[in-house]
């Protein structure tokens, strides 16, 4: 069975084809919540309220990576203003959780799991003020088909149902602890559920409800928040109802960068989107190999991975707190200087940890021109493991990436964003919408944000192929991951020239990417990843 494996693997490769159509799109990691979306669509909705609709079904349909305790980043092209808004809906730290606190309670570094790894979840602010800007429809309208998935139950989908089962084994360790005991009951009562098992969260339908009345208030200024700062309070948490009640998600200008005459757009630090625009710079300033399976375009693509990557763990954080200028790292001077680095030979940079992740990406376009890229996350699986009793609110555990040492960027502040892995992605062309892309995968996002661009902007792929095509991982220092399909003579190349090179059967690790392209012809063109249960609804 699925959920047995080790590994998550297909027998046989199976063939997707790029989804075409005009009226409307919406595309993500979950069949049923992208054709939530696309009834929105069909009710008079616009391009927002199919987004807003389908990352709240997301957080009952694929819990293993986004819930009501998420966090969220979102871009929109609005056609009526003819205008790219960036919206960033992450946390920042309870006024609790403090450098002396941590050290206080044992811990050297961030732990990964507990209310020590919870931030302020921003998802349910993001939602609200995306519909309080854009959406057409009534707010509640969004949060039916959601409340019908929790109360009847849906069946469980494979990937989601591997990725359950891995957490199941994550969590064990934590089975014993009063904190951790409404995640059990909430999630893993009866085990990891195999695919097709059907499961119900009645607790979940009821928080949705109140979301729905009250506008998202009551998360933040009301019941809900009185319930998560009970349950802090009886378990030591370190979160608050203050916390909670100042917080709103924040309206932020998108960057982007120039990229072969096309304009990459990203979301702005404390997210690591820069890091792929860093790593297209350089690449662009070496010069673009014809053959995207060549090794020596591998190669480079790999060096300029590692760079920006290691520039970006140095200085991404919230942007009040940030050291170096965002406008130098997405200059032609940074890009130069690190391009000149870049040799036959393997580099070591600083390493970076990297961990699959747990997020939802999501892609969204109606037949009037509007368009949304919409990322929403818990950071690692189920996140915190921290889960708000009869409400089904699983908390982030986005603290975990803030670091101790006092001198670094992303240091543990009250009050302060920490450094952010998950990037929805925008693409532009003389001044015009193109659509929007993402590849969902804590910090194989930037990674897969690279391969994805250049697959269609510079080998010419179509959106589907750009998506099927195999994918490289930098896991730190000199170790790399390579999909299978690469090749054994593209992996013993690179192995000469001094990396490290496995190559993993299980594709769950290299991301789960959408796309939408709206071509002059106004016709959309939609994709979604091979590697999730994903789907393109489409009228």
């Amino acid at each position: 069975m699925e959920a047995e494996r080790k590994t998550y693997e297909h027998r046989y490769p199976s063939r997707r084809s790029v989804v075409y159509s005009d009226r409307g799109m919406v595309c993500t990691s979950q069949a049923l919540a992208a054709q939530t979306g696309l009834d929105m669509l069909k009710r008079g909705g616009n391009a927002v309220d199919a987004a807003v609709a389908t990352a709240i079904a997301m957080t009952v349909l694929e819990p293993t990576s986004n819930g009501l305790g998420s966090d969220a980043f979102a871009i929109v092209w609005s056609e009526e203003e003819k205008k790219l808004f960036g919206l960033n809906g992450s946390g920042w730290a309870p006024r609790l959780l403090t450098r002396d606190a941590m050290r206080r309670a044992g811990f050297q570094t961030m732990p990964a799991r507990g209310w020590a790894s919870v931030t302020v979840p921003g998802a349910p602010s993001a939602w609200a003020e995306l519909h309080r800007r854009f959406g057409r429809l009534p707010f509640q309208e969004l949060f039916g088909p959601a409340i019908g998935y929790a109360e009847s139950g849906v069946p469980t989908q494979p990937v989601t149902s591997y990725l359950w089962a891995q957490d199941e084994e994550a969590f064990a360790p934590y089975r014993d602890e009063p904190a951790f005991a409404p995640f059990f009951e909430t999630f893993l009562d009866g085990g990891a559920p195999k695919p097709g098992e059907r499961r119900r969260f009645p607790c979940h339908a009821k928080t949705l409800r109140r979301l729905a009345e009250t506008g998202c208030e009551s998360y933040y200024r009301g019941s809900i928040a009185a319930a998560i700062d009970a349950f802090s309070r009886a378990t030591g948490g370190y979160l608050r109802r203050e916390d909670l009640e100042l917080y709103r998600a924040e309206w932020v200008e998108p960057i982007r960068l120039s990229y072969h005459g096309w304009d990459v757009c990203e979301i702005p630090p404390n997210g690591h989107g820069i890091v792929a625009l860093m790593a297209l710079n350089i690449l662009q300033h070496l010069g673009t190999r014809a053959d995207r399976d060549d090794e020596d375009t591998v190669h480079r693509q790999l060096e300029a991975m590692k760079l920006a990557f290691t520039d970006g763990m140095e200085y991404i954080t919230d942007p009040r707190c940030m050291r170096m200028d965002t406008g130098y790292l997405l200059s032609d001077a940074y890009a130069a200087r690190r391009a000149a680095e870049i040799g036959a030979e393997a580099l070591l940079p600083h390493p970076v940890d990297p961990d699959c992740g747990g997020t939802v990406y999501l892609c969204v376009a109606d037949g009037e021109g509007n368009m949304v890229s919409f990322i929403q996350s818990n950071f690692q699986g189920f996140g915190s493991g921290i889960t708000i009793p009869g409400l089904g609110i699983s908390l982030n555990d986005r603290a975990s990436s803030f670091r101790l040492d006092e001198w670094a960027a992303n240091v543990l502040v009250p009050g302060k964003k920490p450094y952010h892995t998950i990037i929805p992605g925008f693409l532009m062309k003389d001044g015009r919408p193109v659509g929007p892309f993402g590849v969902m995968g804590g910090y194989m996002q930037p990674q897969g944000h690279v391969q994805l661009l250049m697959n269609l902007l510079d080998f010419g792929l179509d959106a589907q192929e750009a998506l099927d095509a195999p994918r490289w991982q930098w896991t730190g220092g000199k170790k790399i991951m390579l999909e299978e399909g690469f090749g054994a003579g593209v992996a013993q190349a690179l192995r000469d020239r001094g990396h490290e090179i496995t190559v993993a059967r299980d594709f769950t690790g290299f991301g789960r990417g959408q796309v939408i392209l709206r071509g002059e012809d106004g016709v959309l063109r939609g994709a979604t990843e091979p590697r999730a249960d994903g789907a393109v609804a489409a009228w």
